[in-house]
């Protein structure tokens, strides 16, 4: 093919200019529009960054310049939302970074992202869980009740402490309500994020009465460094729009709706973000601010304890969504993977009437509910943020790649500023992962050299492009 070959061995790459709508083990049906897709994607940014990160970067790391560190973290975000947009117009398929990376720079190279995704995007599924679970146990307080110990946490986590048994609950809930097709799932989705919207504008719109602006001074309490550490932390909330581009699959129109999709729901967010951020700040001093749950704390101490409680409802149902999003996203992929032959192709069988994997969907859902059940929080969030900083790094490299290889390409949509656009994504998310624990380094090596025995042990010879290279040689 013209400018991109197919390559050999671990480079070999799906052609671009022939990727079948569906290959054997089925195909997703293409149901959603341009809204219920931004829906998913707010649903994905929109969640712990403002119910809980907020709080915590403010009290502890940034102080009211969390403001910035929300808005370096968006910008950093919108280089690599850029080159994910591009893709999507030109790859309307499931499986987002992955597929991007199998395309452009080889089997090897789209292999280890999708394989990280597959455990980020359980993990993050596992800790939302675990946050809800947390404003769930201050409702019922709030109630006057009281649960058994034993159902509150996982083991370590307090005093009698067995499983977080609501937070499994829900990632099994999740696991269903996907199973039930994409059309059913994604209405469910928009009205729950059509909620968390008023929420947080209710939020927004009151609490700006209560501002107090000598509460912003001093604005960077602990310095411009504060801001910057405090973008790292908080880049965990604004990349939820890589997630829903593993729907491209499902979009009645992927080619023009999904590079629309991925900005609209990321320039929601961060209008969002910045307003909440103000309001937080503005309510209370940085140095009173609840890290765990900052905004019903500061509607308390402003004589609005009833708002409190709607907040905290709120953020259960806010929180839901990016549970949904990401569990969405892992299932794409695993399916997207299977189809391709580097995963079982049992993996990737859908369902006759409905459409959607539910294999991986139910496995992905009882993963998801054991690490959200038996884990505390802290240990299953290292399991997080590395792989997704990868997958950015991989497409940003990725749509420079192409861009000059093949320029020929038809793209409804072009990332501005090439190729400087794009590589500030990498610079951004190189330097973000710098920040990461070793902790996490020693896991993402344990699941890499995984990743290694699984690929060479099958994937290498078990993968459609394999086939075709043997196919060639016989």
């Amino acid at each position: 093919m013209a400018g991109l070959r197919m390559g050999h061995g671990v480079l070999r790459r799906k052609p671009i200019d022939h990727i079948e709508e569906t290959e054997s083990g089925g195909g997703l049906t293409r149901t959603l529009g341009l809204w219920q897709l931004t829906a998913i994607g707010v649903g994905g940014i929109i969640g712990a960054g403002i119910f809980s990160l907020a709080g915590a970067v403010a009290n502890g790391t940034a102080g009211p310049a969390v403001l910035v560190s929300f808005l370096i973290a968006g910008v950093a975000s919108a280089a690599a939302a850029f080159s994910y947009a591009e893709f999507a117009g030109m790859i309307p398929k499931a499986g987002s970074a992955y597929t991007y990376g199998y395309v452009v720079l080889g089997e090897l190279t789209g292999w280890f992202i999708g394989w990280d995704l597959l455990l980020e995007y359980t993990a993050i599924v596992a800790v939302v869980a675990i946050g809800i679970s947390g404003y769930f146990g201050f409702l019922v307080e709030e109630m006057g009740a009281e649960l058994p110990n034993w159902m509150m946490g996982a083991p370590g986590t307090g005093d009698g402490h067995k499983v977080d048994l609501f937070a499994a609950v829900l990632c099994l809930f999740i696991a269903y309500l996907l199973t039930l097709g994409i059309k059913n799932a994604a209405r469910f989705e928009l009205i729950v994020v059509v909620l968390k919207v008023i929420v947080v504008l209710v939020v927004i719109a009151v609490g700006f009465f209560h501002i107090e602006t000598g509460n912003y001074n001093p604005f960077f309490p602990y310095g411009v460094s504060g801001a910057f550490t405090g973008a790292a932390t908080v880049f965990f909330a604004v990349f939820g729009y890589d997630a829903m581009s593993t729907a491209a699959e499902e979009s009645k129109d992927a080619q023009r709706h999904m590079p629309k999709a991925i900005l609209y729901s990321l320039a929601i967010s961060m209008v969002l973000y910045v307003l909440a951020c103000l309001v937080l700040t503005g309510m209370q001093s940085y140095k009173e601010v609840d890290p765990e749950s900052g905004f019903s704390t500061a509607f308390k101490s402003v004589g609005l304890g009833g708002l409190a409680d709607v907040i905290a409802v709120g953020a259960i149902i806010g929180i839901l969504t990016v549970m949904f999003t990401f569990m969405l996203g892992c299932t794409r992929v695993w399916f997207s993977m299977s189809r391709d032959g580097l995963l079982p192709k049992w993996f990737a069988k859908t369902h006759p009437t409905r459409h959607v994997p539910t294999r991986v969907t139910w496995i992905v859902g009882v993963a998801s509910a054991a690490i959200a059940g038996f884990l505390p929080i802290g240990e299953a969030a290292e399991l997080t943020n590395i792989g997704i900083l990868l997958a950015f790094v991989v497409v940003c490299v990725a749509v420079i790649v192409l861009r000059y290889k093949r320029p020929d390409l038809p793209r409804t949509f072009r990332c501005p500023g090439m190729p400087v656009v794009p590589a500030l994504g990498v610079v951004f998310s190189i330097w973000l992962i710098t920040f990461l624990q070793w902790q996490t380094w020693v896991r993402f090596a344990v699941w890499f050299l995984l990743g290694l025995v699984v690929y060479f042990g099958y994937s290498y010879r078990k993968s459609e492009l394999a086939k075709a290279e043997q196919d060639t040689r016989a």
